[in-house]
């Protein structure tokens, strides 16, 4: 039987890979030719990079993805490499910094007063457009009379951030994306996605990028990736929170993205020949006549927690239905001129970033869900389609033709904010949970160590209705839960943190310790003991005690008659019933289910 089975799996592996190349399957792709084919070096050049080489069909590794660098960093005075953390599997991670202030390190560069640029690539590794990109911009930058860019700007750029995911190479990695031949994988070694991590900060390679960020504070922080989903002629697309008006942690910042950053790079990148847009998802892939999702960036995504730490982020999308070269020519050209511009309207954008840092806002909206009613309507450049009964699938399908079409009046929808997470004057974290204090530490979050016992007075939560998951995502049993407030004097050892709200980074604070916010360290499961028992009692101790206790104490009888008229099933659970009593019970944890961190008003 087990043989039969093995035959029928390897026999249907056979019938579904072996008549179609990777990407044989996907929609046509429009004929493209752009001006920014002129920045592609000259077949042979010394300096071409390695997906030149390849005809900006394919990538390299990153072996030589690293040797490439390497050679250029050793032969230009702007640029140096430097490793900022290892990978599960041990692998560098590295960030080139191009810069013309004659040092290499982070105090000289901030002494010397120009703004920084940090881009990452490969944070999905198989969408790695932005790291051939960069890879043009740094040799342009060091040879070919871009220099000037770094007039008035820094530029560090961290060529490949998911660096064990891009080494799990394979040409059937991504099935929905066209090129380059061989992609690396979505997730690292550890199977977590990168860009759901930044608050939880379970990766080394999540930790290692929060102390680049630390360390450098760049004024503009972009993250490049490649989308798919649906067709449309967009090739390039991007969007951040505030960005046509969406909601905003930083709504400051999001004026300067919508006055100076999307205006520049729009204008440049139609300069180029490529088709700019704005980054939506279909609410259905199989019928865009439902609208569009203009979601919100949360704080675990790369653009949501920028952010909410007030350090103007970017999240770039090229299209995966688009050819290798032209995806990656866009975010060559974009990459220009986000330098172009940050190093041109630093002031503005400094202004903005001081008035958001300084902020403290007596409440911050979270757990973001979907509005019943479109927040308006724009014309899409689509591309249009044909439905089809499918028999795999039962339903109607979709078969894109490679036709452009303009939708006009497409409906689109927003998110709005389920809480308001009220901001304390600070939190209590005890010694006992050290992994919630270094998470904390690797955010930057400045804190007060106790040096001696302390007790003191503050607002607690504790759950009355804990949910866990039933099976992990991204590495964690996310935790669900109802919750009350109650004041107690809670008493915290030595080694116990108090850590203020008053800070530049307060709002993220907030969002990462309020456990009703779904993306605090509670909702992550950082706290999962506190859902245990420890200590019980026994039916021939607690009934005789609750016998005693119904006939001494009135109200309490009618609680518990009124418990037993409303709840049948409880009424007929003999261990429910002597539960009740002995959670009423001097015998009772009072620690059981109570959130250790407190809260000082």
């Amino acid at each position: 039987m087990k043989k039969s089975l093995l035959a029928l799996s390897i026999g249907l592996a056979v019938s579904l890979n072996a008549w179609a190349g990777p990407q044989d399957l996907l929609p046509p792709a429009p004929e493209w030719h752009g001006d920014s084919e002129k920045l592609i070096a000259p077949h042979g050049d010394a300096w071409e990079t390695p997906a030149e080489k390849l005809g900006l069909n394919d990538t390299p590794n990153y072996a030589d993805t690293m040797a490439y660098l390497q050679k250029l960093v050793e032969a230009s005075p702007l640029l140096e490499m430097k490793s900022f953390g290892k990978t599960a599997q041990g692998r560098e991670l590295v960030v080139v910094i191009a810069s013309k202030a004659g040092a290499f390190d982070s105090a000289s560069l901030k002494a010397a007063g120009k703004p920084t640029l940090l881009a990452q690539a490969g944070i999905h590794a198989g969408e790695i457009d932005g790291k051939d990109a960069g890879l043009m911009l740094l040799r342009d930058i060091a040879f070919n009379k871009k220099d000037e860019l770094l007039d008035d700007a820094n530029f560090l750029f961290v060529p490949i951030f998911n660096a064990d995911g891009h080494e799990r190479i394979s040409e059937w990695n991504r099935p929905n994306q066209r090129g380059p031949v061989n992609q690396g994988w979505r997730t690292t070694a550890q199977n977590l996605n990168l860009n759901r991590d930044y608050i939880k900060a379970d990766a080394p390679e999540t930790r290692a990028m929060l102390g680049l960020i630390n360390e450098w504070q760049p004024e503009l922080y972009i993250d490049l990736h490649v989308t798919d989903g649906i067709d449309y002629q967009y090739d390039i697309t991007w969007g951040y929170n505030g960005h046509e008006g969406k909601p905003s942690y930083s709504p400051k910042i999001a004026q300067w993205l919508e006055k100076y950053f999307s205006p520049a790079v729009t204008s440049a990148l139609k300069g180029a020949d490529h088709i700019p847009g704005p980054l939506v998802f279909a609410r259905n892939n199989r019928d865009l006549s439902e609208g569009l999702d203009d979601g919100q960036h949360t704080p675990r995504f790369s653009a949501g927690y920028g952010d909410l730490r007030h350090m103007p982020s970017v999240l770039i999308e090229n299209h995966s239905l688009k050819p290798y070269k032209q995806r990656v020519l866009g975010n060559r050209v974009l990459l220009e001129e986000a330098l172009d511009v940050l190093g041109k309207r630093a002031k503005e954008l400094r202004a903005a970033i001081a008035f958001e840092q300084g902020g403290r806002p007596a409440s911050i909206p979270m757990n973001w869900t979907d509005t019943e009613q479109p927040a308006g309507e724009r014309d899409f450049l689509g591309v249009s389609h044909e439905k089809y009964a499918s028999p795999a699938s039962g339903i109607e399908e979709v078969r894109w033709t490679g036709k452009p079409e303009t939708l006009e009046n497409l409906k689109f929808y927003r998110q709005q904010p389920a809480v308001q997470l009220s901001r304390p004057k600070a939190y209590w974290v005890p010694a006992t949970k050290p992994e919630v204090i270094e998470r904390l530490r690797a955010h930057g979050i400045a804190m007060e160590q106790l040096k001696a016992p302390t007790t003191v007075k503050l607002e607690m939560y504790r759950v009355v209705d804990a949910k866990p998951s039933a099976t992990p995502f991204e590495g964690r049993n996310t935790l669900n839960a109802k919750l009350k407030k109650e004041t107690r004097e809670e008493w915290f050892p030595a080694g116990s943190v108090r850590v203020s709200t008053d800070q530049a980074l307060g709002d993220l604070l907030v969002v990462m310790m309020e456990p009703k916010s779904n993306d605090s360290l509670f909702a992550w499961g950082f706290f999962p003991e506190i859902l245990q028992r420890t200590e019980y009692v026994e039916g021939y101790v607690i009934a005789p005690m609750a016998e005693k206790a119904l006939a001494d104490d009135p109200k309490l009888k009618a609680d518990f008659e009124a418990k037993l008229a409303a709840d049948p099933a409880f009424a007929k659970d003999p261990q429910a019933r002597l539960s009740w009593f002995y959670e009423r019970s001097k015998f009772y944890d009072q620690r059981y289910l109570l959130y250790p961190v407190g809260r000082e008003l």
